[in-house]
């Protein structure tokens, strides 16, 4: 068995594969301060409650756009399910032919995206990340990635509002039943999810309209994506596990021989 840890600004999500064969995922809130130990404590747990036994755990890749937790997880895998995993940086075989101004600034998160999804759905794509930032990555029908957009996360732009306001409480990110909200905790859930609704069908259309190609697929992953895709047309398919296939696929690609 292998570990994935896909490691976020928010939380960090792992998966655990059996060969091809998903076992389960979970995920954990990231804490700069928090120790080794600590995470390690936390992911045993976790595992034998989900009838993992770590020690049948040999490998794992972490993706990470934390860098100050890199040296902590990584010790985390060296001391707790002893090995040394692999880690997604300049270096290691991706596959993905990366066309923009400067490769080094593309994010982990979304190299893995594009990998998986080129490889699950084909190309041409647009794939859009639902996660502390939107990100759409394009995909044009050379299977390269020629650059996207960053947008404001669904959840930051809710703290944003609650946090920057006196009376505005913290409301849960769900579909009002109209877009005129009848108090404030519907007024807040229309402007964010009618509101982003809007931000991604625009974006999509005018991405698409400067791919100048047919046959453009879009992928949508991350936390909010099923809230977002129930409400436009223009997302084709919803793929949650999208980010963790796609380290599966890299340390694969990475260990064969």
């Amino acid at each position: 068995m292998i570990i994935c840890l896909d490691v976020g600004n928010t939380n960090i999500k792992f998966a655990v594969f059996d060969g091809d064969e998903f076992k389960v995922s979970f995920r954990i809130a990231t804490e700069h301060k928090k120790t080794s130990d600590e995470y390690g404590g936390q992911l045993l747990s976790i595992l034998r409650s989900s009838g993992i036994n770590p020690a049948e755990i040999k490998g794992g890749i972490i993706s990470s756009v934390v860098p100050p937790l890199d040296y902590t997880l990584e010790r985390m895998c060296l001391n707790y399910l002893k090995f040394k995993p692999l880690m997604l940086a300049p270096g290691l075989k991706t596959g993905l032919n990366i066309k923009v101004d400067n490769a080094k600034e593309v994010g982990a998160d979304r190299v893995v995206n594009n990998v998986a999804a080129v490889r699950k759905y084909g190309f041409p794509l647009i794939i859009i990340d639902f996660g502390t930032a939107t990100t759409f990555n394009v995909i044009n029908n050379k299977s390269e990635f020629i650059g996207g957009v960053i947008a404001p996360g669904i959840k930051g732009s809710l703290d944003s509002l609650v946090n920057g306001t006196a009376k505005l409480p913290r409301v849960e990110i769900e579909r009002p039943s109209t877009v005129i909200g009848k108090n404030t905790v519907t007024n807040m859930q229309s402007g964010i999810v009618y509101g982003f609704s809007g931000l991604v069908e625009y974006l999509v259309k005018k991405i698409k309209g400067e791919m100048q190609c047919d046959g453009v697929k879009v992928i949508a992953t991350g936390g909010f994506s099923e809230v977002i895709a129930a409400e436009i047309k223009c997302i084709d398919k919803v793929d949650k596990l999208l980010t963790l296939d796609g380290l599966k696929y890299l340390y694969d690609l990475n260990t064969e021989n």
